[in-house]
C-alpha cells in the first residue's frame, strides 16, 4: 500500500489498516455486504505523513472456499479496502476487488445419466421431477401414448472445458416433429423460503436434428462447453444462493408445439484448465 501526499501538504490520521474481505451482495439488497470472510491488518499508527510511504503487507493463511461469482441477483467478490482513517476530514477509504477461483480434482465416480421418459410440455414441472442422475422420470403432460425417448449422457460431472456426449433414442413417434435442440441452462436461485428469487438462463442452443424421427432412430449428441460463459456449480454458498445447471432437450412439433425435458448436471473447475 503507497501513500503519496499532495506536494507541500501533509495527512494526518489516526492510523492505517488494509482488510481482506469475501462479501455476498444480493442484488435486490444493493448496498448490503455478507462478510464471510474478513481480516484485519494494522498498517500505521496515528500520525502525520508528510512524503510518499509504502506499507507492505501480508495475509498468510486466508480461508477463500467460494469462486468470485457474478450473477444476475446476486455478486460474490473478494477485495483489499486499506482505510486510512482521520477525524474532522472523514477517512480515506479505497477497494481493489481480486478474482478467486477455486479448481477441483476429477471426481472419483462420474455415472452416466440414462432417462426413459415421456415429454412434457410444461418445463417448470418437468424440472420439478428431475433433480437425480439415477432417476427414471416418466410424465405424461398432454401427449400421452405420441411421444416416449430415452436419453442418455456419458456423465453427470464435466469440467468447464469439457465435452458432452450422447445420444437421444426415438422409442415411440406419432407427432410430427420438426426439429430438437439441445440447451445449457443455469438456474440461479437466492433468498430463501418466501423470499427465494430464482432466475433461469439460457446459455447454449445447440441443434440436434433437423426433420421429422421415426421410432428406432437415435439421434448423436457432441456439446463442446469451451465456447460458454460457465462457471461451476454452487451449492446453497453461505445460506444466501445456489447455481445449477441444467441440460434442456427441447423438441418442436409442426404445430410449433414445443416438448421439454430437463436433467440436471453438475460442473466443475478442473485444475489443469488454461483459464
Amino acid at each position: 500500500v503507497c501513500i503519496e501526499p499532495y506536494q507541500g501538504k501533509k495527512v494526518e490520521h489516526n492510523g492505517v489498516k488494509v482488510e481482506l474481505l469475501g462479501q455476498i451482495e444480493m442484488y435486490f439488497d444493493r448496498g448490503n455486504f455478507y462478510d464471510f470472510t474478513s481480516l484485519v491488518r494494522e498498517l500505521d499508527v496515528p500520525g502525520e505523513i508528510y512524503e510518499k510511504k509504502a506499507y507492505p503487507f501480508e495475509f498468510p493463511t486466508v480461508e477463500m472456499p467460494y469462486e468470485t461469482y457474478n450473477g444476475v441477483n446476486v455478486r460474490l467478490r473478494y477485495v483489499l479496502k486499506v482505510t486510512v482513517t482521520r477525524g474532522y476530514a472523514g477517512s480515506i477509504e479505497e477497494y481493489q476487488d481480486f478474482v478467486v477461483r477455486n479448481y477441483s480434482p476429477l471426481p472419483p465416480i462420474n455415472n452416466s445419466i440414462k432417462v426413459r421418459s415421456k415429454l412434457s410440455q410444461f418445463p417448470a414441472l418437468d424440472m420439478l421431477n428431475s433433480f437425480g442422475p439415477s432417476l427414471v422420470v416418466q410424465m405424461e403432460v398432454g401427449i400421452e401414448d405420441c411421444l416416449h425417448i430415452e436419453f442418455e449422457y456419458n456423465k453427470s460431472k464435466y469440467h468447464l472445458k469439457d465435452v458432452i456426449l450422447g445420444k437421444v433414442y426415438f422409442l415411440l413417434v406419432r407427432i410430427k416433429i420438426k426439429n430438437m435442440d439441445l440447451e445449457i441452462r443455469r438456474r440461479e436461485s437466492t433468498g430463501a423460503g418466501a423470499n427465494t428469487h430464482v432466475e433461469t438462463e439460457t446459455l447454449a442452443k445447440f441443434e440436434l436434428m433437423d426433420g421429422a424421427p421415426v421410432r428406432g432412430e437415435s439421434i448423436p449428441v457432441r456439446l463442446f462447453l469451451t465456447p460458454y460463459d460457465l462457471t461451476p456449480t454452487h451449492k446453497n454458498i453461505n445460506n444466501k444462493f445456489s447455481v445449477k445447471y441444467y441440460l434442456n432437450l427441447v423438441l418442436v412439433d409442426e404445430e410449433d408445439r414445443r416438448y421439454f425435458k430437463q436433467q440436471e448436471i453438475t460442473l466443475y473447475r478442473l485444475k489443469d484448465e488454461s483459464s
